[in-house]
Formats: C-alpha cells, structure tokens, sequence
C-alpha cells in the first residue's frame, strides 16, 4: 500500500478527508422545513465542519476553494426551477456557513462528480495549489414536487455575489438528437438496453433475470430501512421488486418501478477535503483522518460507439485501476459502494470483480439510489460520506466507492482509509487513450433493410401505451443503428415480448421523422404505405404548376415569410421526389409566394412550440440533403434567404435573384447553426473568408453582392425573380434534356476529385449513354438538317 517512508514523515501537502456531512427531509417527518437545495447542502456543510471534531468557525475560515454539484434543475439547456433557484449556489452554500473562499466551482452534472471532484481535489491540494476545499451537493426534489403549483409555495431564489467558475452541463455524448428521436430520452430505456443485453449474454431467461435484479436489489432495501437519510426505507422482498402490480408498474422492460433510481428526494452531502499540514494547523485530530488510496476517473464510447452493450470495461477499468493504485484487490475490501441507479451498473462492476449480489459486505451502505434514494448527481457524495464514518469506525480497514454517470458512460472510483498514504497519481488519461483508441461499430442512421436485433426494450406509459425500441445490425453490412416500433404495431411488441427477441430477424426503414422497425416488410407497408412518385392534386403549404416541360413550385406560406415546418418540408419532399420520377419534366424552379421572402428557413415559431419536429431523409425542402439531383432545379430568390432558406438557395443548381433579394446564415443570432448544409455548402460557393464571415455573424449581403461573389447567377429587377427563371428555364429547355442530365451527372461525379486530369479522365458511363440516346442522334440529325432538335428526353 501507499505507505509514508520508513521515518513516518507524510508530506504536508498529503490530501485527507477531515469531516463529512449528511442532511435530509421527508415531506411526511415531524418539523418538515421545506429546505431549499442551498439549506440541504449548508446543513450537510455545517454536520462535516462539526464532524472535524475542531472549532467549526476555524474551519470555515481555512477553506479556500467550495465545489458543489449540479442540481436537476440546473443540469440541462431549459431545465426549470419552479421554485426559483440561486444564481451561484456554492458560494450561497459558503455563505450559510461563514466561508469565504477564493475560488467556487459549479461541477458538470452526472453521478460520477462527487468522486470526480473527491479524486480532482485531492490532486490540487497535493499539488499545493488549495488547503481546503469542501465539496456538497443536494437536492430537494421532493419538496419542489409538492410545491410547484403551491400558493404557499416557498422561495427558493437568491443572490451570491462572487466569482464562479461554472464547468457547464457536461452532456457532451450524453444527449443525441437521432437516439431522442426513436425514443431514448430517458435513463430507464437506454439502461434497459444494457440489461436486456446482459441477460441475452448470459443466456437467461426473462424470469431468470428478473430474479436476478430482485435478489440483487433487495439486501438494498435492508439497508436503506435502516438509514435515518433514506427517502424510501422500505425492506422489500426479491419477487416484491420485480413483480408488477399497480404501485409497481413496468417502466421500461425489464424495469420494474421499485428498481429505478428514486429521483423524489430532499437530501444534501458534503466533504471536506484538506491537506495534512492544515488539518494540524486548524486542530483536527489524526483519528479523524481518512486518505485517499486509490482513484481513478474514465470515460465509456458514447452509447452507439461501443462494441458491446451488454457491459461497460470502462466503467471496469477505473474500478480496476483505482485498486490497483491502492495495492489491493476485491478480497481486501471492508465496505463497498457501487453506484445503483439501476441493475446493469452494478451487475457490471460484480461481474469484472468477482462479486455476488449475496456479498456479506453489501454493495451499498446508503441503501442505493432506488431505495436511499438518486439525489441527481449528489448520490456518491452520501455514499462517501458513509464510507468515511466506517473507515473510523474500522480503522486500517479499506472501502470501495464506485461512482457512474450518464448511460454507464463516465466513472470515478476512490478506496479509502484511515491508514496513512502518501497521495499517488493515477494513470487515468494513458487508460483513457486506450479507450478512445477502441474500434466503433459502423453506423447507419438512416438503416434500410432486413436486420438483426442487438437488444431492445419496451417502454410502458402510464395510460397502457407501449413503444418498442430496437437497436439492431443491418444484414447487408452489419452497421448498428436505432429504430422505434410503431404504436400500431402488435405483431413487434409480440416478437420483443417474446422468450428472446434478441437475434431475431427484424425488417427496417428510414423515414424523415425516424427509423421504423416492423417484423417483415409487409407490415412495414402496411402501416406506411409508399406514396405514388406523381404530383397530388392538392397541397396544403405547397403551391404546384405545370408549364410543358417546366415545373414552378411556391412555398405557400407568406404569413410566416415561408419558413418551413415539418409538413411543409414533406410537401416539398414530395414535390421533388415526382418531379425527379416525372420523365416529362425537365427543368423545376422553386420560389417563395408574396414579395418579401423566398424563405426564412426553419420555422423557429413552431420549433419553440414543443410540437414533433422532423426534417425528410432529403433535407431542408426536400433538396439540402438529396444526393442526387438529376435535373436542374432553379431558386428564384424574391426578397429574404435566410437561414434555412438560403440553405435551400445553396442546394438548387442555379439562382435568380431580384433585386431587393438578401442572403444569410443567420442561425447565430438565435442561438443556432446551419446545419442544413450552409456550413459546407456556402465556403464551398463563395471566397471561405466571406462566407466564414457570413457564418460567424449572420450578416446578410444583397443580391447584388451575392452576384459578385458568384453565389447567383442572375439579378433581376425587384418582384421579377420568377419572371428571370422562367427566362432562364427557358434557356435550359432549349438545349437537349438529357445533355443537361447527363452534364449534371459527370459534375456530380467528378466534384470531389481534386486534380483536373483524374477528373476529366474520370471513368463514367455518362458519355456510352448519351451517345446511344434518341436526343443525341436527334440533335446531330437536326443539326445537319438545319431545322430545330424535337427533344424526347431518352
């Protein structure tokens, strides 16, 4: 172990835990106070200072760095604070308790931070760079909860005047769009994706398994009984857990309600940490003392990029590397605490470790966050707070925290112990590169085809509803994606409620608003038939006119200056879909109806409004993301593209613009970017200094600037533009169709090869086919008779 030398001399700078704290309320105890998340902490603060056993006003005034820990309400973009909330909570936190620090610290939020910050801190004040820092978080769910709509309800918002060095949220990897959008937005479905895939690992059977979550959870359940700070200290019996009833509703197969973290919770932590030349100087008795062993901080692939999902190695190697740093192995420890929001991590670190769910030690000491309870990103800082009050009370004894965060993605272990340790840094960034080193399964996000499922679940809500999410490994390539089921879709929940869906052959397809994955293509055609390739009648947000040859098409929605929602985006879709199929169509011109936009993008109105938002597989008014664009599309720009609208502008071939036309990027200005394309497509049309320019400011430029940077071909004279692309339309039209497909064609094939010769000498079977077309002896024919060329378009 990390002895001091054989004098017994430990460097002054040594880190050691000196006090930890615990604080909490249950709504039905007697003298509820209604505490805020800034009350919780600082009486969590105030038990760690007396916990010292020193002059609790002479503590507080030797710390000179706070760090606290997010609370819910703080943890995300929009996240709401019904009761209002503090501007800068450490240091109100440090103010409740007479602490003037130089430094407060609002950690990225995941329940990995108190044992990040434990493990952080500890190598500053082994550094010399801090004395004493005290760590704390809290949370008062609960409170909040039964107050919200309150007319009584309390005022939680106030001031600290101070510095704070905010980390920010940490949701890097933690938050995807795509998974959000086929259903993954909460920690039960994506952790019930891991534990389903476990059990398919491990060959069980669903009624095998969820004996095997009962058993693990319910020495939980003992434990928490007996703790005085539990939200829920209630004793429960293995089939008790994982037996569905109406107070133990399904949550998301295999979760049963009783085995999910308990989010309902008024609780607060603290620590504090110092080095041993303070803990001498400010009287803190050696018996008090506890070091920090081993530690170590890792980061998992995010979810799709993992080879597996049915266990976390990172999560393995930190709990691995953390005892190695400390000498020891499994066998040696006293006390363990491994983090507990669900089954999966804790089976994770017990399968690695050689550790049963029947351990005589336990694998909590709180009762675990379904049962204590999941006090946001606070939970370790409890178990710590546990784990110190032990190692006292068994001195030279060893205890394991585990701490997890996100989706089994981030990991911060620490061993500790009365026995004095010299501080030894980890090896964590040299096993972080090796894991970001590690090979990612290909991926398809838009998955089309017979497939094979990987795991799954099936997400229950409360009114019955039942959503099946897969995600599986395309047959042809073996490339992983996501996909949801439709709610319709009996014959799926059947085949993902059977013994062992996993392996089972599934069908998928890629939609605008999501991947769709049925049982056999025949369902998938019956419940989204394909629509016919031909122009409808009607539109709803379209406008749509034949001209011979020519098609004009008219965003038709002037009261929002044409910005696009998602049926207005399919519409168009649709539109260009036909007009590509439509043999007897040759050139298309799209515009905007009224005189003062084209388009203003994204309808940002709607987008803000909660509704479902998509876009088509083929982008932004159906063209921004279409790969193939056989046939000239022509933008007539009349008044404003912005944003999304100049996007579109971006992606036709050509553009008319009349005069009093306008072009920007303007997503920075609300807090956005042009991810439709504007961002490769607008440096790749203009000179890269304006256009990065452009994109960095949201400035627009005139149709008269857009012509000199070559962004259009044309300006015409104001309220003329589509009078200009008819006029050009008809330049087009008068050459060969299947000339201008054909030139299409090669400069789409050879616009990604860098060196002129390898381009021109490109091989392409563009030219065999347009000789052997009827337009090319029609137009040699016509030639050499010195009449006009009658085009057929083959």
């Amino acid at each position: 172990m990390n002895q001091p030398n054989a004098a017994g001399y430990l460097d002054p700078r040594t880190p050691v835990i000196i006090g930890v704290g615990q604080a909490s309320e249950r709504l039905d105890d007697p003298g509820y106070r209604r505490r805020s998340p800034v009350d919780l902490a600082a009486d969590a603060a105030r038990e760690a200072l007396a916990d010292t056993g020193a002059d609790p006003d002479t503590v507080a005034a030797a710390i000179d760095t706070v760090a606290g820990i997010r609370q819910f309400e703080n943890s995300a973009p929009g996240a709401r604070a019904p009761l209002g909330r503090s501007d800068n909570y450490p240091r109100s936190v440090a103010g409740r308790i007479g602490a003037r620090p130089a430094r407060a610290v609002l950690e990225v939020s995941g329940g990995q931070a108190p044992q990040h910050l434990v493990n952080e801190f500890a190598a500053v004040i082994a550094s010399g760079r801090a004395e004493a820092v005290l760590l704390f978080g809290s949370e008062a769910i609960s409170t909040i909860k039964r107050y919200a709509g309150a007319e009584d309800k309390p005022d939680f918002t106030e001031h600290a005047d101070g510095s704070l060095e905010d980390r920010g949220y940490g949701l890097r990897g933690m938050v995807s769009m795509h998974q959000a959008a086929h259903g993954l937005t909460d920690a039960p479905s994506q952790y019930a994706l891991i534990d389903n895939a476990r059990r398919a690992r491990l060959k069980q059977t669903r009624e095998d398994y969820a004996a095997a979550m009962g058993a693990l959870f319910a020495p939980f359940t003992k434990v928490a009984a007996a703790n005085p700070h539990a939200a829920a200290p209630v004793e429960r019996s293995a089939a008790e857990l994982v037996t569905p009833t109406q107070a133990n509703r399904t949550i998301a197969d295999p979760y049963t309600r009783y085995i999910v973290a308990r989010e309902k919770v008024n609780q607060g932590a603290a620590v504090l940490l110092v080095s041993v030349a303070t803990a001498r100087r400010i009287g803190v008795s050696p018996d008090r003392w506890v070091f920090l062993h081993g530690h170590a901080d890792l980061r998992e692939r995010d979810l799709m990029d993992r080879a597996g999902l049915s266990a976390g190695p990172a999560s393995v190697m930190a709990a691995r590397h953390a005892l190695e740093v400390a000498h020891l192995g499994p066998g040696d420890l006293a006390t363990i605490d491994l983090y507990s929001c669900f089954p999966a991590p804790v089976f994770n670190i017990c399968d690695a470790l050689g550790l049963e769910p029947d351990d005589p030690r336990e694998l909590t000491l709180t009762g675990g966050l379904p049962f204590f309870g999941g006090a946001g990103s606070n939970y370790s800082m409890h178990a710590i707070a546990e784990t110190v009050q032990r190692a006292r009370q068994a001195p030279g004894s060893y205890g394991l925290v585990g701490a997890n965060g996100g989706i089994m993605s981030k990991y911060s272990a620490g061993v500790y112990s009365t026995t004095p340790a010299a501080w030894t840094p980890d090896r964590s960034p040299e096993l972080q590169a090796e894991i970001d080193s590690w090979a990612v399964p290909p991926q398809a996000r838009q998955p089309d085809g017979w497939a094979t499922i990987e795991t799954y679940t099936i997400k229950h809500g409360r009114a019955g509803a039942r959503t099946g999410i897969v995600i599986g490994r395309l047959d042809a390539d073996g490339s992983r994606f996501v996909a949801r089921g439709d709610d319709r879709d009996s014959d799926l929940l059947d085949l993902l409620t059977s013994p062992e869906p996993i392996g089972q052959p599934v069908f998928v397809r890629s939609f605008g608003f999501g991947n769709r994955v049925t049982a056999t293509p025949a369902r998938m055609n019956e419940l989204f038939p394909p629509e016919p390739l031909v122009l409808r009648d009607r539109y709803e947000h379209v406008l749509v006119r034949r001209d011979g040859h020519l098609l004009e098409v008219t965003i038709n929605r002037p009261e929002a200056r044409n910005s696009l929602h998602p049926m207005a985006n399919d519409e168009l879709d649709h539109v260009f879909e036909a007009y590509f199929a439509d043999p007897e169509l040759w050139v298309a011109i799209l515009t905007g109806a009224g005189e003062k936009a084209f388009s203003a993008g994204n309808d940002l109105v709607y987008s803000a409004s909660g509704q479902p938002m998509w876009v088509p597989k083929n982008g932004l008014g159906g063209l921004t993301s279409r790969r193939h664009m056989p046939k000239p599309v022509i933008a007539a720009v009349n008044g404003y593209a912005m944003g999304g609208g100049c996007e579109i502008a971006l992606a036709c071939h050509l553009v008319v613009a009349d005069a009093i036309a306008q072009f920007a990027l303007s997503e920075v200005k609300v807090g956005l970017a042009a991810g439709a394309g504007g961002l490769v497509r607008l440096p790749r049309a203009i000179p890269p200094k304006v256009a990065t320019e452009m994109i960095l400011t949201g400035r627009r430029i005139t149709a008269e600037e857009a012509l000199g940077y070559g962004l259009v071909n044309r300006v015409v004279d104001a309220g003329t533009a589509l009078d200009g692309a008819r006029a050009l339309a008809a330049e087009i039209l008068d050459g060969s169709p299947t000339s201008v497909r054909i030139s299409l064609q090669v400069m789409e094939e050879t616009r990604g090869i860098p060196d002129v010769i390898d381009a021109v000498t490109h091989p392409t079977t563009a030219f065999d086919d347009l000789m052997a077309s009827d337009d090319a002896i029609e137009g040699l024919t016509a030639f050499a008779q010195k009449r006009r060329p009658g085009w057929r378009n083959r």
